[in-house]
């Protein structure tokens, strides 16, 4: 029986692979990741150079991304089609005793898409976990901008979440990251107008990559944001220089 490995490539730079991870890759038989139709998806590009050549290569593309709001019945039906007919792919790989690498952006079981075929084939095949450094991570080291320390609570909220309760929780908590901005910006940031955090956040587009990018939220003059963007939001009000920019 073959085995599975979700790997976690980090949030852009691949020298932020682990060595764990690079070792996972030489042992695969078959590589597996999931992308827009069309592209390679950037958990491929951060792995490029890193295969052995004779690797089975199997993407997964999404049928849909964001053509159907994430709420509609017939999104949750084709994701959901989706997810199991990828499990069966990467199954049909691990039955004839192949050793199948799923990348994952980031880390695997924070948001990433490989926790779909995990819980589908965790119980049925050996199955390996090896964690990635965090988007998140990735773009506040980027930033040099501590975000807790103390008793501080922080939060990770998807940008894709009502207006009314992000507004809510912004305002309970001492740090904030929030996740899945894109399209949902103009609302990101009125939540943070309301709940009076705007002039402390700040703006981080393709974290460790080549082309990184960041600013004052409040002093970004569009609301254009790609998919690789987050907003953090600092507790810690009181450090030293906090009401210095650099």
């Amino acid at each position: 029986m073959g085995r599975l490995i979700g790997v976690g490539t980090g949030p852009g730079d691949p020298e932020l692979l682990t060595v764990k991870a690079v070792r996972a890759l030489g042992e695969a038989d078959v590589v597996a990741y999931f992308a827009k139709a069309g592209r390679n998806g950037n958990g491929r590009a951060v792995v490029e150079g890193l295969l052995k050549a004779d690797l089975v290569e199997l993407p997964l593309y999404y049928p849909v991304t964001t053509e159907i709001d994430k709420d509609d019945e017939a999104y949750k039906r084709q994701i959901t089609a989706f997810y199991n007919a990828s499990a069966e792919r990467v199954a049909a790989h691990l039955e004839a005793g192949r050793t199948v690498a799923v990348l994952s952006e980031g880390d695997p079981l924070f948001y990433g898409s490989y926790m779909h075929l995990h819980v589908r084939l965790a119980g049925r095949f050996p199955a390996e976990v090896i964690p990635g450094i965090t988007a998140m991570s990735g773009c506040w080291s980027v930033a040099g901008l501590p975000l807790v320390q103390g008793d501080e609570v922080l939060s990770v909220l998807p940008g894709t979440m009502g207006e009314a309760e992000l507004q809510r929780r912004l305002a309970d908590t001492e740090a904030a990251v929030i996740m899945k901005v894109g399209r949902n910006l103009p609302k990101i940031r009125r939540a943070l107008a309301a709940a009076g955090r705007l002039d402390a956040a700040v703006y981080v587009e393709r974290g460790t990559m080549k082309n990184a990018a960041m600013v004052p939220l409040g002093e970004k003059p569009d609301d254009a944001a790609p998919y690789f963007s987050l907003v953090l939001v600092p507790g810690w009000k009181d450090r030293p220089g906090a009401g210095e920019r650099s």
